[in-house]
Formats: C-alpha cells, structure tokens, sequence
C-alpha cells in the first residue's frame, strides 16, 4: 500500500498516553484538593483543564517508539484519505461532508458514548462524530487475529468512517428508533445490518481511493478480504472456544463481511450497498 509523503489529516486528537482514568491519577490528596475547590466556589471545568494540560505535557515529553510514531502517520494519512474521498462523494449528492475526528489513545478514554478501553477495539460514537483508536489494536490484528498487512490496517479505519457516513445519513437515528421496539435477536440482525453497510463503504472508500491515488499494491485486496474473514462473528466465537450461534452476531459472518467489503469495491456505488433489504 503506498501512503508515504501523502496528506495527513488535522482532524485527530491525541490522547495517548492519557488514560480515561488518570485524571485522578493523584488519588485522594487529588480528590481532598478538587471538593475543597468546589467549596470555595472554584469551577470546576477550570481544576479539569489543568489537570488535563497537566498530563499532556508529561505526555508530550514521553518519548515514543519510531514505530509507533508510523502507525499514527499512517492512521493519519488513511484518515486524510477517506476525508478526500467522502467529500467528492457527497459534493456529487450536492451535500457537504463533516469530517470526523479520530482520537487516538491509550488503554481507555473517555467518549461521548461513555468510558471505553482498548479491549473494546477500535470504535465509533455518533454522539461526539469520533472515531476512537488505540494503535496497539494494529498489532492485534497480526498476532492475535492473523490479518497482517497496511491494507488491513486501513480497511478497520475505512470501516470505522463508514459508520460516520452512516451517521451522517441518518442511519443511526432510525436504527435507534427501530431497535426500542425489538427483542434482542431482531435488535442483533439490525447491528449485522449496520456493520455490513459499513464494510460496504469500506470497501466503496479502496475503489474511489484507487481511482483518485492509485495507492494499492499487489496483495492489499486479499489483505482486506483476510481482515474482515478474521473478525467475522463465526470466526470470533469459534476462536473463543464456543459454539457458532448466529443469533447472537452482532457484526456479521466472515462470508458476510467479505461479500459486503468486495461489493463496495468492485462497484464504488454507494446506491448498491443497502444491507437492510438483503440477505447476503
């Protein structure tokens, strides 16, 4: 995959090395200071912020791994990527994108939909337009789920801004609505349906990309293909020991998400890719 010397996006936020919990990292003298500031009728958002400031220079000064250091200029320029591609397809609908933020952490953050850790994996909130990223997660994806390779790497992002564009059409408000009235079967399907919408999209994001860079390479589709194999629901549940049981998918089989990932790439037609009226 070919991503070097290329734009890196602005529109990321990093948070590593300040886990969600360290603003108490001074344990009880912090706390002891914090109510005594409150009393003395302090704001409270102002303690926040320098405690906040407080840590991220401590953080700045941490050194980080070269390689590291490559990962996050990678993310960056996949995200850079995406940005351009979804604002051509959106200026074409005669819409404007809005560009989402990526925030890159460590361990655990906080978000708009509540505290999260790495063990959660890389994730979107709609209610704060973020994508959420711990970059030892890309190391994961090679030991732990066998899906090595850039490409792979770039196609979790891609999946992850998918769910922006869903966000942005007004997919996750009417599946909210939706799931109020499902049981928790009817209200998995839906999740599947959502997850394989963005692979879709994924997959509509390497075609467009490809015709606008040229940034792939020999190898990087099978790479994506052998990502989203690796984190089917089938896959998952079989390699935690347990028994296939599809009704409790939550994203979609390997077969599905590699199905919905090829289709957006071989038609870049973001029209074909309405999971809610198919089976596949």
């Amino acid at each position: 995959m070919r991503w070097q010397g290329r734009r890196e996006s602005d529109n990321v936020e990093d948070r590593r090395g300040i886990g969600g919990g360290m603003i108490l990292k001074g344990g009880i003298g912090t706390i002891v200071i914090g109510i005594i500031y409150l009393l003395l009728g302090g704001d409270p958002s102002t303690l926040l912020n320098n405690v906040v400031e407080q840590q991220q220079t401590q953080t700045i000064a941490s050194p980080r791994s070269e390689a590291e250091e490559k990962l996050a200029s990678f993310s960056k320029v996949v995200l850079a990527d995406t940005e351009d591609v979804w604002s051509a397809i959106f200026k074409e609908r005669n819409e404007t994108y809005r560009k989402p933020t990526l925030v890159l952490f460590t361990e655990q953050t906080q978000s708009g939909c509540g505290f999260s850790s790495a063990a959660t994996g890389p994730f979107y909130c709609p209610a704060d337009e973020k994508l959420y990223l711990d970059l030892s997660f890309f190391s994961e994806l090679d030991s732990r789920f066998g899906a090595p390779g850039e490409f792979a790497m770039a196609y979790v992002i891609a999946h992850e801004v998918g769910h922006h564009v869903q966000q942005l059409m007004g997919v996750f408000e009417k599946t909210e609505q939706e799931r109020q009235t499902l049981s928790k079967t009817e209200s998995n399907k839906l999740s599947v349906k959502t997850e394989l919408q963005a692979d879709f999209y994924a997959g509509v994001w390497a075609n467009r990309n490809q015709q606008m860079k040229n940034f792939m390479e020999s190898g990087d589709l099978e790479s994506a293909l052998n990502a989203a194999n690796a984190i089917g629901d089938d896959r998952l549940q079989q390699r935690s020991g347990g028994t296939v049981v599809p009704d409790a998918f939550t994203h979609g089989s390997s077969k599905q998400r590699m199905y919905w990932f090829k289709k957006g790439f071989e038609t870049g037609d973001i029209k074909q890719g309405n999971t809610f009226l198919n089976e596949e």
